[in-house]
């Protein structure tokens, strides 16, 4: 699984107007100066957003977006659907054209990444906004399925990610 700019973007966007929501509408304008996204590229995110039920928007003074469920009844697989993610690995290995389909390679290797598909939509799906966003207000440790997941895992420079100690993650 590739997760795109959009993807990125999207649970982004959805953690800020959850964080800074304090029961009202969030304008996107404010999203858009804290996390440093286009203002334009917010709006047809949160199209898609709202289609996918994950938001509703507010109109008249005062208006802006909230979610339309609980942050613990909206999963990060949710808000990556909505904006048209492809969260299944195993689905760009058919009719890619640089193996036959029929060898045993390509069933082993179909076969795998479905499997590792099956694990990361269950992580997304039991993954929840309210999990991450209590993780970031440090009250909650990962979600157990992460926490299993990750148990002994330690970070390597250069592997799996880009991100230095210095650089803000936000």
């Amino acid at each position: 699984m590739r997760l795109t700019s959009k993807g990125r973007y999207a649970v982004r966007a959805i953690l800020d107007l959850t964080f800074n929501s304090n029961g009202r509408p969030v304008r996107l304008q404010e999203i858009s100066e804290r996390q440093r996204i286009s203002l334009h590229y917010l709006e047809q995110l949160f199209r898609r957003l709202r289609k996918g039920s994950v938001v509703k928007s507010v109109r008249g003074p005062g208006g802006g977006y909230v979610l339309s469920r609980s942050m613990d009844e909206i999963s990060v697989k949710d808000v990556l659907l909505s904006v048209g993610e492809n969260i299944n690995p195993a689905r760009d290995l058919v009719g890619t054209g640089d193996i036959k389909s029929d060898t045993v390679e390509f069933v082993l290797t179909k076969t795998y990444f479905e499997n590792l598909g099956l694990i990361m939509q269950e992580y997304l799906t039991t993954t929840s906004v309210g999990d991450l966003i209590r993780k970031a207000r440090g009250t909650q440790e990962l979600p157990k399925a992460a926490s299993s997941m990750l148990d002994g895992f330690v970070p390597q420079p250069g592997i799996g990610s880009n991100v230095s100690k210095d650089r803000d993650l936000s």
